[in-house]
C-alpha cells in the first residue's frame, strides 16, 4: 500500500524523521511543509552565524531531498492557511515538527520596556528571520545583560563581543553586523540563578569566550567551587569539570580589553529598571547599569488554528510521539527544547518506526496524497515554494555575499518569495 505523510516543519527533528522513513520506506510519498519560504528551521535560525560547522548538516538534507519521493512545500502555514484537518485528510500520517518559537517570560516587573528582549527574536534579528530582522535592539548603551547560563545564552554574549575580522566567515547579516559594530560596549553580563555547577552551557561554547579578542571574560573566584558538589549526574560531570576548570582559568586572569564579560551567578533578576526603555537591572544581590537585557531562559512550543494546544510545560502530549490515530510529534514540540541537532536524530527514528509499525496494522486504504491536496492549494490562491524554489534563494543568497562570507541572508518575507518565484535557473 502506498502511504503518504505529511511532516509540519522543515528544522533538523522533521527531516530526520523523514530520513529514517525513506531508509525503511523509499516508496513512502513524504511533504515536508513550512511556514517560512526557506527550509532547515533552527539550523538556519538558531545556529549561531559563526557555527558554520554546525551548520554544515544541511548538506546531509540537501541530498535527501534529491528522492523523488520527498517534497519541500514552503510558504505555506499549517493550521491557518491550510488547516490540519483538511491535510488529515490527504495524508496517511501527519508528524508536527514545530520546534519550540516562544520566549518563556521572566516574569519580573518591567519585561515589557523597550529594549528586553527574548532570545528568539534576538537571535533571530542577527540570523536574518523574516520575523525579527526589523526588530532594531536598543544597542546604544555601553553595558547589555543576558540572563541565562547555557549555550543560547552565550551564543548572544559572543556574537557581539567578536569583532567585524572575527566574524568575517559567518553569515551574521548585514543589518546586524553594522548595528553590533556601532554599538559603544563596555560591559556584559551572563546572568544565572544558580551556581556555576549547575550551568548547562557546553564546554566547547565556554572555551570560545576565553579566545575573544577584545572580550575579557570577569569571574569572581569567590563565586567558584573547587569541585564539582554531590549529586551531580555522572553523564555529566566531565563537562561540568571542565567548565570549572574554564571559570578557575579566566578568574586568575587580569589582561586588559576593551570589553569585559561579567559571569554574574546566583544573582536572581528581580525587575527590568527604567520608564520609558530599558535603564538597568535590579538583581537580588546589586543593580546594573544596562540598556538592554536579553532573556535566554528557553523556549516553549507555540501554535496556531487548528494545530494540538502545548502543555502546561510548552510540549504537545504525546505518548512515545504518538498524538493520536495518524497524528505524531518529534523534536522539541516532543520533548522540550533539551539537546543538540544530533539529539533529534535517535529520537526522530523512533517516532519513524512508531509510524511504520502502525501502517503495518492498519487496514484502511491509503489516503489521496499532494495530487488533491496541490489541486486544494491552487483554489485557495496559495502558492507553495518548492525546493528548486528555495534553490533560488540560495543562490541569491550566495551571489549577494560579502568576501569570505558564505551567504547574506535575504531578510524579509517579500524578497524571499520574489526570489523562489523568479526565473532564474539554478544547478
Amino acid at each position: 500500500m502506498l502511504h503518504h505523510i505529511a511532516i509540519i516543519g522543515s528544522g533538523p527533528s522533521g527531516l530526520f524523521c523523514a530520513d529514517a522513513l525513506l531508509k525503511q520506506r523509499p516508496e513512502l510519498k513524504i511533504d515536508v511543509f513550512d511556514r517560512l519560504p526557506t527550509p532547515f528551521g533552527l539550523v538556519r535560525f538558531g545556529v549561531a552565524p559563526d557555527h558554520q560547522g554546525t551548520k554544515a548538516v544541511t548538506r546531509q538534507f540537501d541530498r535527501l531531498f534529491g528522492s523523488s519521493n520527498l517534497r519541500f512545500v514552503g510558504n505555506i502555514a499549517v493550521g491557518q492557511d491550510l488547516p490540519l484537518a483538511r491535510l488529515a485528510e490527504h495524508y496517511d500520517a501527519i508528524v508536527l515538527a514545530l520546534g519550540a518559537h516562544a520566549d518563556r517570560p521572566l516574569g519580573i516587573p518591567g519585561e515589557d520596556l523597550p529594549g528586553r528582549y527574548g532570545s528568539m527574536a534576538f537571535v533571530g534579528w542577527y540570523n536574518g528571520h523574516p520575523d525579527y530582522y526589523g526588530l532594531n535592539p536598543l544597542l546604544d548603551r555601553t553595558g547589555v545583560a543576558v540572563i541565562g547560563v547555557g549555550n543560547v545564552a552565550v551564543d548572544i554574549v559572543r556574537v557581539p563581543g567578536k569583532t567585524p575580522a572575527e566574524m568575517a566567515a559567518s553569515d551574521i547579516c548585514a543589518h546586524a553586523a553594522k548595528a553590533i559594530a556601532a554599538a559603544p560596549l563596555t560591559d556584559l553580563y551572563l546572568i544565572g540563578r544558580r551556581g556555576p555547577a549547575e550551568a548547562s552551557f557546553t564546554s566547547a561554547e565556554l572555551a570560545e569566550l576565553g579566545r575573544l579578542e577584545r572580550v575579557r571574560p570577569v569571574v569572581n573566584k569567590a563565586d567558584l567551587p573547587n569541585a564539582l558538589p554531590a549529586g551531580i549526574d555522572p553523564a555529566e560531570a566531565k563537562i561540568k569539570e571542565k567548565n570549572l576548570q574554564l571559570l578557575h582559568e579566566f578568574a586568575a586572569r587580569s589582561d586588559a580589553k576593551p570589553i569585559k564579560l561579567h559571569f554574574l551567578f546566583h544573582s536572581v533578576p528581580e525587575a527590568v529598571l527604567g520608564k520609558s526603555r530599558v535603564e538597568g537591572l535590579k538583581l537580588a544581590n546589586r543593580t546594573l547599569d544596562v540598556g538592554t537585557v536579553i532573556s535566554a531562559i528557553g523556549y516553549r512550543t507555540a501554535v496556531h488554528g487548528d494545530l494540538p494546544q502545548p502543555d502546561q510545560h510548552g510540549i504537545i502530549p504525546n505518548q512515545d510521539g504518538k498524538v493520536a490515530d495518524g497524528l505524531y510529534v518529534v523534536g522539541w514540540a516532543k520533548r522540550g527544547p533539551s539537546g543538540t541537532i544530533p539529539t533529534n536524530r535517535a529520537e526522530a527514528k523512533m517516532v519513524a518506526d512508531r509510524i511504520l509499525a502502525d501502517f503495518a496494522n492498519d487496514t484502511a486504504p491509503a489516503k489521496s496524497g499532494n495530487a488533491a491536496l496541490d489541486a486544494w492549494l491552487a483554489q485557495q490562491g496559495l502558492t507553495p515554494v518548492d525546493w528548486m524554489g528555495w534553490k533560488r534563494i540560495e543562490a541569491a543568497e550566495i551571489k549577494a555575499a560579502r568576501q569570505g562570507s558564505p551567504r547574506e541572508k535575504l531578510v524579509d518575507w517579500a524578497a524571499l518569495r520574489q526570489a523562489a518565484l523568479s526565473s532564474e535557473t539554478v544547478s
